[in-house]
C-alpha cells in the first residue's frame, strides 16, 4: 500500500510540474518594445501616399533611441541635416481617448509636433502618425505616417 501511495504522489508531482508553463512571463509592454534597440527610418506616407522619396536623406540615416527613463537620443548619420536634429529629447506614452500616443519633447518632422499617434509598435516596427499642414499640399492638413524599424 505504501508503494501505491508513493507511486501516486510521484505521478501527481510529475503531472503537476510538467504541466506548468514556463512562459508565465508578462507580455512585453510598449516600453519594452520601444526601448529594445535603436530605430531607423524606413518609410513615410502622407494621406496614404508613399512619400519616402521626398524625405531628406539626412533624416533617413538618423537613428533614434528611447531609454527606459523617458529620455532619448537622435544620432545623426553620415548626412547631417541643416539645422541638425536635436540630439536629445524626453518622451512619454499617453492615451487620448482610445488612441495610444507618444509625446516627444521635440518634433521629428519640420512643421510637425512632438505628439504622435501610435499606429503599430512591436518588437521590429514602430509606426506613428500625426496630422499636419504641409505647405506644398494646399488642401489642408494631411495625416503623415512614419515607419521605423530595428
Amino acid at each position: 500500500m505504501n508503494k501505491l501511495v508513493l507511486f501516486a504522489a510521484l505521478w501527481f508531482s510529475t503531472v503537476l510540474f510538467s504541466s506548468c508553463d514556463k512562459t508565465d512571463e508578462a507580455p512585453p509592454t510598449n516600453t519594452d518594445y520601444i526601448t529594445k534597440a535603436s530605430w531607423k527610418f524606413s518609410s513615410a506616407k502622407a494621406s496614404g501616399i508613399d512619400v519616402t522619396s521626398q524625405v531628406p536623406a539626412c533624416f533617413k540615416d538618423n537613428t533614434i533611441s528611447f531609454a527606459i527613463n523617458g529620455t532619448g537620443t537622435i544620432t545623426e548619420g553620415a548626412l547631417v541635416c541643416t539645422p541638425a536634429s536635436p540630439s536629445t529629447f524626453t518622451w512619454v506614452f499617453q492615451t487620448n481617448g482610445t488612441q495610444q500616443q507618444i509625446n516627444l519633447s521635440t518634433p521629428l518632422i519640420t512643421g510637425g509636433s512632438g505628439v504622435f499617434t501610435i499606429v503599430l509598435l512591436n518588437d521590429v516596427s514602430l509606426v506613428v502618425s500625426q496630422s499636419m499642414t504641409i505647405p506644398s499640399i494646399p488642401t489642408g492638413p494631411v495625416t503623415v505616417e512614419l515607419t521605423f524599424t530595428h
